[in-house]
C-alpha cells in the first residue's frame, strides 16, 4: 500500500471539497428545470459533452471490469477537465456580470452534480454529503438510491468539443515552452502568431481574455516574420511565437539545457549497462526491471524535450 498515493486521494478529496465550495460561494444553484441541450455558450457546450464522454468511459471500463480505469477516467474529469480547466475557464463569469452568466452557473450546478452521481460508487461518503448540502432536495434524497444517469447522445457537440480542445492545446504549449526555458512564472510575455487561418483567428479574438490570463501574456497579435529571440512551435497550421529574449539570458539557458541533457545522457548510459548485463537481468526481480525500463523510458522523453528546447533556443 502505497502511502503517496493514500496522500494524493487526499488531495483529490479536497480539490472536489473546494471546487464545491466555490461552486456554492458563485450562487452554482441545481436548477430542476435545466436542459443542458440547451445551452448555447461553447464552453458550456464543451463542459456537458465532455460529461458524456467521461460517463461513456467510466461505463465501458465497468462493463469490462476495469474498475482502476474506470476510477481513472473520473479522476482525470475532475481535476483536469472540470477544475482546471471549465472553473478556470468561467472563474470571471461567475465572479462578474455577463450575458452568458447566469447559463454558466446552471451549467456548473448540473454538471458538479452529475459529478457526485458517477462518483459516488467510488467514493460514497464525501459524495453523499456534498450532494445533501449543495441542492435542496427532499428529505429522502439519497445518492445510494439515485438513478444512474442518462444522457442524449446529441449532448456532445463536435464543433464545442474541437473549438475549446484547440485553447486548451494552445495554452497548454505555452506554460509547456516557459516551464521549459524557466521563464519566471510572474513574467508577462507576448503572444505572436504567424499564418493563423480565419478560423484561428477568430479563436484568439473570441478567447483572448481567457487566454492571456491561463497563459500569463501581455499580449497577442498576428505577424508575418518572427522577431529575432523568439521561440517557435506548431499548433496545427498555425507558428506559435513568444518573443523571449528580454524576458531570459538566452546563453545561460542554453548552457543549462546542454548540462541538463549530459546529465540525462549519463542516466540513460548507466540503465543501458544495467539492462544490457545479462547476469542482471537473470537475478533481478521483475519489478526492479520494470522499473529500469520505465526510467529509461522517462529519461527518454525528457531528453527529446529538452533536445527540442534547445534547438529552438540556438535558432532563436
Amino acid at each position: 500500500l502505497a502511502e503517496d498515493r493514500i496522500e494524493g486521494y487526499r488531495n483529490f478529496t479536497t480539490k472536489l471539497w473546494n471546487a464545491s465550495r466555490f461552486c456554492s460561494m458563485n450562487d452554482c444553484k441545481l436548477d430542476p428545470n435545466f436542459k443542458p441541450e440547451t445551452v448555447s455558450y461553447v464552453p458550456n457546450q464543451w463542459i456537458i459533452g465532455s460529461t458524456l464522454e467521461m460517463k461513456t468511459a467510466v461505463e465501458k471500463a465497468l462493463e469490462e471490469y476495469k474498475f482502476n480505469d474506470a476510477a481513472s477516467a473520473i479522476y482525470q474529469f475532475v481535476w483536469g477537465t472540470f477544475c482546471d480547466w471549465y472553473l478556470e475557464f468561467t472563474k470571471p463569469l461567475l465572479q462578474g456580470k455577463s450575458d452568458v452568466g447566469d447559463e454558466v452557473r446552471k451549467t456548473t450546478a448540473w454538471v458538479l452534480d452529475q459529478i457526485l452521481i458517477i462518483m459516488n460508487p467510488f467514493m460514497p461518503y464525501i459524495t453523499e454529503e456534498l450532494y445533501e448540502i449543495l441542492a435542496k432536495r427532499e428529505k429522502s434524497a439519497s445518492l445510494l438510491t439515485t438513478p444512474w444517469p442518462e444522457y442524449n447522445a446529441g449532448l456532445v457537440k463536435p464543433a464545442a468539443m474541437k473549438e475549446i480542445d484547440w485553447m486548451i492545446r494552445l495554452i497548454s504549449e505555452i506554460r509547456s515552452v516557459r516551464a521549459d526555458m524557466n521563464v519566471p512564472a510572474g513574467a508577462k510575455i507576448q503572444l505572436l502568431v504567424k499564418q493563423a487561418s480565419k478560423e484561428t483567428q477568430a479563436h484568439l479574438k473570441n478567447y483572448e481574455e481567457v487566454i492571456k490570463r491561463l497563459a500569463r501574456l501581455e499580449s497577442i497579435g498576428l505577424v508575418d516574420t518572427a522577431p529575432k529571440g523568439s521561440l517557435q512551435t506548431v499548433l496545427d497550421e498555425a507558428t506559435i511565437i513568444l518573443p523571449i529574449a528580454d524576458i531570459i539570458d538566452l546563453d545561460k539557458e542554453r548552457a543549462r539545457l546542454r548540462k541538463e541533457i549530459d546529465r540525462i545522457q549519463q542516466e540513460i548510459k548507466k540503465v543501458d549497462q544495467k539492462l544490457g548485463n545479462e547476469q542482471f537481468i537473470q537475478n533481478a526481480p521483475a519489478e526492479i526491471l520494470e522499473e529500469h525500463k520505465t526510467r529509461k523510458t522517462e529519461f527518454s522523453g525528457a531528453l527529446d524535450k529538452l533536445s527540442t528546447a534547445l534547438k529552438q533556443l540556438e535558432a532563436a
